[in-house]
C-alpha cells in the first residue's frame, strides 16, 4: 500500500490537500475507505472515492482543508473483502484501537527554519569563555574581578551573602577571536548566555535590555560578532530573559543605581506597570520569581511591557538589528502563550527564518499549552527529557526510561520540532556530564542530579573528581556523545565539554575554559564527530528507527529515501558482540570509538555505519 498527501492550494487560514492511497489488487475488494485526521483532541473523517485502477492498484482520493499552524495525526481505515482494517504507520491491522505511535504526522503552516534542523550548536557561558585581546575591564561596584583566569569560581555567598558576583571578564571579542576554533567543531549555531547589562555573572537578572554589559563589550561588538559568524556559515542566537528582570535594574531600581525612577521607588514610575503584583494582606506587593527578592516578575499582560519588548523599535527589534538570528526563551513555560505568540511575530517581522527555542523541562505537548503545537510560538525546546533518559541509561541501565521517552517524543512532537530539539551535553544549570557519568559520589544522593542545590553546597566545595573517575567518565562520555549527537535534533555542546571541563552543580560547572590545558584527545574526538555531522546533510530531516535498547547496547537507525546510517553504542565495560543487519555488513564505517568494529564493541565503544 502507498499513500501521498500533496498541498494543492492555500487559503486565508490554511491549505487544501489532495490525499491519495493505492491498494494492490491482491488485497481483494476494497470499499469504505476513510482518511481520519486528529488535532487538539478533535477527530475528522473524510470519505475517499475510488478514482481509477492503475498498475494493479485500486486508487482512492479525497480533498481536505486543514487550518494553519497546527500539527495533525492521521491514519486510514477501510474494508477489504468485508473485513474492517486500519492502515497505520507500522502495518495493516484489524485491531479495534490505535496507539499514538501508530499515527502518521503532518504539520500545516509551521515555519521552522531549515538552518536549525539537525544543526550543531555551541553554547557559551560568556563570562567564562575567553577574554578578548586588549579588552580592559574597569572595576565596577558590587563586582569581584578575578585577576587569574584559572582561579576557582566562587561556590557560595561572600561575607555579605551575595552570590554570582565574581567575574572573569569573558567577552564578545574573545568569542570572535575563536570563531575558527568553534567552526572546527562543525558548529552551525552560536548560542550565547545573556549578554545585556546585569549585576550577576550569569546575567539572568537583566538590568538594561538595550545595552550589552560593559564587561562583555558593546552593541557594536555584538554586531561585529554576528557579521563574522555569518561569514563563516554560523548563526547567532541570544538568551532572552523576559519573565523577570533584576531588582537592581533601570526598570525596578531598588538601590537607586540608575538615574531613573524605578517601579520599586514610585507608583508613578514609567516602569511601574512593567511588573506583576499580587494582593497580600490587603496590600499590593510585587511578585518575585520563585520568591527571590532580586528577581521581580514582569507582567506579560501589560501593554507597556509588551510594547517595550515586542513593539516597533522595541527590544527584539533592536537585537535583530544588530544581526542575531534567533532567541532562546528563558523559563519559557512561565511566559503566557499569547506573549510567546507575540514574540514569534516580532522575530518573524525582523527575520522570516528566525529561530525560537524555549527552556522547557517537561514534554511541551502534555502541558496543555499551545506554544509548540500551535505553530505560532516556539519552534522547539531544550530536550531535557532525552538527556535525562540517556544519562539514566548509561549510569543506571534504565532501559525502560530511554525507550519510553523516545517513543513519547517520536509519536507526540511535530516532526519540525523533533529535528530542532536541543540535545545538549551539559548546560549552565546542570552538572558537567563527564562528571555525572564518571563520579561515584553522586550515588550518595540517590540520583545523578540535574543540579545539586544549597543543601549539598559543602559537599560540592570539598569534592574533586579523581583521575580514575575522570578516565572512566571520559570513556563512557564518548559512547554517550555518539548516541546523543546522532539522535534527531540539534546537537549542543556546552563550552568546554569538548575538552573535559568538570564541575558539579550550577556554580562549579561554570569554570573558565581551560585554554592552556585542554584534553586534546577529547577535542579531536569532537572535531571528527562534527565533520561527520556536517557532511551527512540528510540527517537534518532523517527519520529514526529504534532497533535495540538493552543492558549492553543502544542501537538505532537514521534514514530517508536515499541514505541510511546505523548507530551502535555500548553502555557496558564488557566487550559485546555486534549483530549487524544484513544490509550494513558491507557498508562503510563512518566513525568508531575506542577500537570498536563491525564484529564487536569494546568497553563503552561505538560505531556509526553508512549504507
Amino acid at each position: 500500500m502507498r499513500h501521498q498527501i500533496t498541498q494543492i492550494a492555500t487559503t486565508k487560514d490554511g491549505a487544501i490537500f489532495k490525499v491519495s492511497i493505492k491498494f494492490p489488487f491482491e488485497m481483494g475488494w476494497i470499499e469504505r475507505v476513510k482518511f481520519s485526521v486528529l488535532s487538539f483532541g478533535k477527530k475528522d473523517a473524510f470519505q475517499m472515492k475510488h478514482v481509477k485502477n492503475e498498475d494493479n492498484y485500486a486508487c482512492f482520493e479525497t480533498t481536505v482543508t486543514l487550518e494553519n499552524s497546527a500539527m495533525y495525526q492521521y491514519y486510514f481505515s477501510f474494508e477489504a473483502n468485508g473485513r474492517f482494517q486500519y492502515y497505520k504507520k507500522k502495518n495493516i491491522t484489524g485491531d479495534t484501537s490505535l496507539t499514538k505511535e501508530e499515527y502518521w504526522k503532518m504539520s500545516v503552516g509551521f515555519d521552522v527554519p531549515e538552518w536549525a534542523k539537525g544543526a550543531t550548536m555551541y553554547h557559551i557561558f560568556v563570562d567564562r569563555y575567553r577574554k578578548g585581546k586588549d579588552m580592559k575591564k574597569e572595576p565596577m561596584p558590587k563586582r569581584i574581578l578575578h585577576g587569574n583566569w584559572y582561579e576557582s569560581p566562587m561556590l557560595g555567598p561572600d561575607e555579605n551573602g551575595l552570590w554570582n558576583i565574581d567575574f572573569y571578564g569573558g567577552d564578545l571579542k574573545g568569542i570572535e577571536e575563536t570563531l575558527k576554533y568553534i567552526k572546527k567543531l562543525g558548529v552551525d549555531i552560536l548560542y550565547l548566555s545573556p549578554i545585556v547589562r546585569s549585576q550577576s555573572n550569569h546575567r539572568y537578572d537583566t538590568a538594561d535590555y538595550e545595552n550589552v554589559d560593559p564587561y562583555v563589550g558593546t552593541n557594536e561588538m555584538l554586531k561585529s560578532l554576528c557579521n563574522n559568524a555569518h561569514r563563516m556559515g554560523m548563526k547567532v542566537i541570544l538568551d532572552a530573559v523576559f519573565n523577570h528582570t533584576g531588582d537592581d535594574s533601570v526598570y525596578f531600581n531598588r538601590y537607586g543605581t540608575y538615574n531613573t525612577v524605578g517601579a520599586c521607588q514610585s507608583t508613578e514610575s514609567e516602569y511601574y506597570n512593567f511588573y506583576k503584583r499580587e494582593c497580600i494582606c490587603g496590600q499590593q506587593k510585587f511578585s518575585y520569581w520563585w520568591g527571590m527578592p532580586n528577581l521581580p516578575v514582569c507582567d506579560g499582560n501589560s501593554e507597556k511591557w509588551k510594547n517595550f519588548i515586542l513593539g516597533k523599535d522595541g527590544v527584539i527589534d533592536k537585537w535583530f538589528t544588530l544581526g542575531i538570528d534567533g532567541l532562546r526563551l528563558d523559563v519559557a513555560d512561565e511566559l503566557s502563550d499569547n506573549f510567546i505568540e507575540e514574540i514569534h511575530k516580532a522575530v518573524k517581522r525582523n527575520k522570516p527564518d528566525g529561530f525560537i527555542l524555549g527552556e522547557v523541562w517537561k514534554n511541551p505537548m502534555r502541558m496543555n499549552r499551545g506554544y509548540i503545537s500551535s505553530g505560532k510560538g516556539m519552534h522547539s525546546v531544550m530536550n531535557y527529557l532525552i538527556v535525562d533518559a540517556l544519562i539514566r541509561y548509561y549510569k543506571y541501565c534504565d532501559t525502560g526510561k530511554l525507550n519510553n521517552i523516545l517513543k513519547e517524543i517520536i509519536s507526540e512532537y511535530p516532526e519540525e520540532t523533533i529535528q530542532t530539539l536541543m540535545n545538549f551535553t551539559s548546560t549552565h544549570d546542570i552538572s558537567r556530564v563527564i562528571e555525572i557519568l564518571g563520579c561515584n559520589a553522586f550515588q550518595q544522593y540517590g540520583e545523578w542530579a540535574w543540579n545539586l542545590q544549597n543543601d549539598s553546597l559543602e559537599w560540592i566545595k570539598s569534592h574533586k573528581i579523581s583521575k580514575e573517575e575522570y578516565k572512566y567518565g571520559k570513556m563512557v562520555y564518548k559512547s554517550y556523545a555518539v548516541a546523543l549527537s546522532f539522535l534527531p535534533g540539534i546537537f549542543s555542546i556546552f563550552y568546554g565539554d569538548e575538552v573535559g571541563i568538570t564541575g558539579i552543580g550550577n556554580l562549579a560547572n561554570r569554570a573558565p575554559y581551560p585554554w592552556t590545558h585542554k584534553d586534546k584527545d577529547l577535542l579531536k574526538f569532537f572535531r571528527v564527530l562534527g565533520k561527520i555531522r556536517q557532511r551527512e546533510k540528510f540527517l537534518k530531516n532523517a527519520e529514526i528507527r529504534i532497533l535495540k535498547i538493552d543492558h549492553e547496547q543502544f542501537v538505532f537507525e537514521r534514514y530517508d529515501k536515499n541514505d541510511k546510517i546505523l548507530v551502535v553504542a555500548s553502555r557496558t565495560h564488557r566487550t559485546t558482540k555486534v549483530d549487524l543487519p544484513e544490509e550494513y555488513k558491507i557498508a562503510e564505517i563512518l566513525f568508531k570509538v575506542q577500537g570498536s568494529n563491525k564484529k564487536q564493541l569494546s568497553s563503552f565503544g561505538a560505531i556509526v555505519i553508512k549504507k
